[in-house]
């Protein structure tokens, strides 16, 4: 009698299972949120728990959803488009998922919000005026950074957005301003 076969986590497979993997089946969106401590992590309300909720609502939400969903997002993580959280980096990489994703209909907000998070230098700018706050348990200067690195980690994923006059060309043109290097080091 034949079984069904079992679910293997990523971290079992090997490399030719992964490559056919990958070959074969659709990405599956916000695989790895659940891997992310996100109770554990700070935004701009407390915990950084709903940013799942918010993050899900964005890929699988109406049009209205998920507009409202980068917006409150936008507030928990880079709260004023510039002040960003500790929750910040972790988020980035879901953010990139999310705008490659044709289906996702908010894309050109998203990438405004790594544009937001690729600036962000606000507790930088605090810290030079104010070096004790480098002396604080939380470093948000280092959240900060750990953020902005996060964007341009995966900045080669621009070249798959529109490089033209759409709402999406535009943003990605916005977002390749930001994470210019001649511009501001990390």
């Amino acid at each position: 009698m034949r079984t069904a076969p079992t679910h293997q986590p990523s971290t079992e497979r090997n490399q030719h299972s992964q490559r056919a993997d990958h070959e074969t089946a659709p990405v599956e969106p916000l695989r790895g949120l659940g891997d992310v401590p996100w109770p554990d992590l700070q935004d701009s309300t407390g915990s950084a728990a709903t940013i799942p909720l918010l993050l899900n609502k964005i890929a699988w939400g109406s049009a209205p959803t998920a507009v409202t969903a980068v917006a409150e997002l936008r507030d928990r993580i880079c709260q004023y488009g510039f002040v960003v959280t500790q929750a910040t980096a972790a988020t980035v990489p879901f953010l990139w998922e999310l705008a490659q994703l044709p289906h996702v209909t908010c894309r050109p907000e998203i990438v405004r919000l790594l544009g937001g998070i690729a600036d962000a230098r606000q507790w930088e700018r605090t810290a030079s005026a104010y070096p004790k706050l480098l002396n604080r348990r939380e470093n948000p200067v280092a959240w900060e950074r750990a953020a902005r690195e996060a964007v341009r980690e995966r900045c080669g994923l621009l070249c798959r957005l529109p490089a033209d006059e759409s709402e999406l060309g535009r943003a990605a043109a916005e977002l390749a301003r930001a994470l210019d290097p001649a511009r501001a080091a990390i």
